[in-house]
């Protein structure tokens, strides 16, 4: 399976190489979660309790698996979600954004990345930048024009962030930013990780923990945790704020982390172009269910005003078909691209996109398709009670 090449042939595999090569505090902030960790097994078990009815004759010899998202034509219905700093590898966001390139598909990028926008867009021009709502309303306009001015195509605004702290397992021990103090601190960490630490060392890089799109009129790059201070302390949206921003983008606006079909509805009359349903990939209020529980009445109630994806607990192309037969127009990558990423760099993202494309023509295939586009509920074993219908009646 692994040979000399580096290739896997599952993302559970390059999770258990992630596991290997990363420092036991970076591969804990991956795993995430919060509290209990229920959010978080749920979106992985929700997909498991789907089954699929295939067809035996009369398949279809081709298969299309290309569709767009906010305007952008992709290649597979999967594309890069936004992910905050990345000390996985030297190159982060950047050799996401190349790898994502590469296989056809669209990048997502966190105001929480390790890389500035500049280079991100640079290296994929199907760019969408990611905001909170932190800071005051002219902080977040210069933000946006700073990614707009750098080539992004699309804005997502993430407002389901609920500041949720403690794991049940203990979080990871991150430092404020990585001085000499925090390098020795960790030392036993990396040496104990040393394919990880020489990455890092050849490229002549320290990993980042800074947030360089948070900072402000050219000034340095706030940390990590400054950042999210100041996120703290920024009184929270409205569904006004919510349209005041998608006014000042003028462009493909998505609102991400939607669960709820009354939220939805708010959402497409706050003038959106996009949603995802998403719970945060179960780091945000635990005991949320999992997004593709809540897909279908969402997608029901608003798929024909705007466009519906999902994020959140994608392991394998059949979760993608899985998502798009419940209604879903894409599926967006987090963790799974993350540890590509730390098995094998951009190579590593490139193959996780591939087993992507792979698993989802082998389900079209058994399932009789043609194209991506004619996958509805019929083609699933649905069980009784499996969705959740949050916000239905209000």
């Amino acid at each position: 399976m692994m040979g000399t090449t580096g290739w896997f042939e599952t993302v559970a595999e390059a999770q258990r190489r992630a596991a290997k090569r990363l420092p036991k505090s970076v591969y804990s902030a991956l795993v995430a979660g919060s509290e209990r960790g229920i959010s978080v097994d749920d979106n992985t078990a929700a997909f498991a309790e789907l089954g699929f009815a295939p067809h035996v004759a009369g398949l279809c010899a081709k298969r299309d698996t290309s569709t767009t998202v906010m305007g952008q034509s992709i290649s597979l219905p999967v594309f890069i979600s936004p992910t905050g700093v990345q000390a996985v590898h030297p190159d982060g966001e950047v050799a996401v954004a190349r790898a994502a390139a590469a296989r056809g598909t669209a990048m997502s990028l966190s105001s929480f990345a390790s890389k500035p926008v500049e280079d991100v867009a640079a290296a994929n021009p199907q760019t969408f930048f990611q905001m909170y709502w932190t800071g005051s309303r002219d902080e977040l306009v210069a933000r946006m024009e700073r990614a707009r001015a750098a080539g992004a195509v699309g804005l997502i605004v993430t407002t389901d962030w609920s500041f949720s702290h403690g794991r049940d397992w203990g979080s990871p021990s991150i430092p404020e930013r990585m001085d000499l103090r925090a390098m020795i601190r960790f030392a036993p960490e990396g040496i104990a990780r040393p394919r990880w630490l020489f990455d890092f060392a050849r490229a002549a890089k320290v990993p980042d923990l800074t947030a360089p799109n948070l900072s402000s009129d050219g000034g340095p790059a706030p940390t990590f945790f400054g950042a999210y201070g100041e996120w703290m302390q920024t009184p929270l949206p409205t569904w006004e704020d919510i349209a005041w921003l998608r006014e000042q983008w003028g462009g493909p606006f998505m609102l991400k982390g939607v669960m709820r079909v009354d939220d939805a509805k708010r959402a497409v009359d706050a003038g959106v172009s996009a949603i995802s349903v998403s719970n945060h990939g179960g780091n945000n209020l635990d005991g949320t269910p999992a997004p593709i529980r809540a897909l279908p009445a969402i997608a029901d109630a608003v798929g024909g005003d705007v466009e519906v994806v999902l994020d959140g607990g994608v392991r394998r192309g059949g979760d993608v078909v899985k998502a798009l037969a419940l209604g879903a127009r894409a599926v967006m990558l987090g963790r799974a691209y993350l540890w590509g990423l730390a098995a094998g760099g951009q190579a590593g993202v490139e193959n996780v996109l591939d087993i992507m494309r792979s698993g989802i023509d082998s389900a079209l295939l058994g399932l009789g398709h043609s194209s991506i586009h004619d996958l509805g509920p019929a083609d699933l074993l649905i069980p009784n009670g499996f969705g959740r219908d949050l916000g239905i009646d209000a």
